[in-house]
């Protein structure tokens, strides 16, 4: 039995290689016009696409692939900072378990994004690209089909045309020819069924892609922007919470040792770059003596006269004075 397999193995190379031989022997003479060969521009033009479409949903593949990428890094950097704010945080400060809570909804917000994407485009694309490697095996395999119906043609015609009539040469040659033209015709057939059908469903495979994408983008924007918006009233009610614990008494100066024309001390609570030789230039948390303007009038709406609070401590005098904005401090 094993030799038996040893020859049957041995006559199918032989034949396949006997038929890459023939198919080479074809295509020479095709090539240098000797003999014809046969066109389909149409189904040509449908190769085109498909090349063109196969290239087009790879070049999509990769980079919905890199999208993803970028999402999980955003997602790991995301996770690290809103960490790094968790451990920072005192937990006397306001609001440090919505803080974490927060830190938590976050991360479950980008790991639900990443999978919904995955679920909702990635495996649809995958699935769609899953086609073309069989059918362009089976291009190929057509190209190779038609090489042998050629070659079968022109041998039968050849034989025909023999001065000396061989009938069964002739019978044999077409028979051999209506062979290859039947295989030729079933991969064509079906080709010619498939290719159109697949180029159409590119577009379904586009608007699934872009759909989802923009419907989880606009979901998780929305979602995260919620959860912004509540970090960021947290922060807003801590600096609030810092600004009402600060300490009325700074560098050991009390309101006993102020001079009588100091009306009430301020707190700066951001920085004030002063634009102009008479205004003071605050630095957040600078403590400033108010003092009242020796011209009411020369006084304009939301402005304050003051000597910084330090210059006072070391100079025991008030000539360093200059106008500030009032709603950059907080009075004490």
């Amino acid at each position: 039995m094993a030799e038996v397999g040893k020859g049957v193995n041995a006559g199918k190379l032989a034949s396949n290689v006997q038929k890459r031989i023939t198919r080479a022997q074809e295509k020479v003479l095709q090539k240098l016009g000797k003999a014809d060969e046969t066109k389909d521009t149409a189904f040509e033009e449908e190769v085109a696409k498909f090349n063109k479409q196969l290239a087009d949903g790879s070049k999509l593949q990769k980079d919905f692939k890199a999208y993803l990428a970028a999402v999980k890094t955003m997602h790991e950097c995301s996770k690290r900072l809103h960490d790094c704010l968790a451990e920072m945080y005192d937990p006397e400060w306001f609001g440090k378990e919505e803080v974490d809570s927060i830190a938590e909804d976050t991360d479950l917000l980008w790991q639900d994004f990443h999978q919904n994407l995955v679920d909702n485009a990635l495996i649809s694309m995958d699935t769609y690209l899953a086609q073309f490697p069989d059918i362009k095996a089976r291009i190929a395999k057509r190209e190779r089909k038609l090489v042998d119906f050629d070659s079968a043609r022109h041998h039968f015609t050849s034989i025909q045309k023999s001065k000396k009539k061989d009938e069964a040469k002739i019978a044999k040659a077409e028979e051999d020819l209506g062979r290859a033209q039947k295989v030729f015709e079933e991969i064509n057939y079906d080709l010619q069924e498939e290719l159109p059908t697949l180029w159409n469903s590119r577009v379904g495979l586009y608007v699934n892609t872009f759909q989802s994408v923009a419907g989880l983008e606009e979901k998780f924007h929305r979602d995260m922007g919620k959860l912004n918006l509540n970090l960021s009233d947290i922060m807003t009610k801590l600096d609030e919470q810092r600004l009402n614990e600060a300490p009325t008494v700074t560098n050991g100066s009390s309101d006993a040792e102020l001079p009588p024309s100091v009306l009430y001390k301020v707190k700066a609570i951001h920085d004030y770059g002063a634009t102009d030789s008479d205004e003071l230039d605050l630095k957040a948390g600078d403590i400033v003596l108010v003092l009242a303007f020796a011209n009411p009038d020369e006084q304009d709406d939301g402005w304050l006269m003051g000597v910084k609070e330090s210059h006072w401590l070391q100079n025991k005098n008030l000539l360093a004075k200059g106008v500030f904005p009032e709603n950059f401090t907080q009075k004490l």
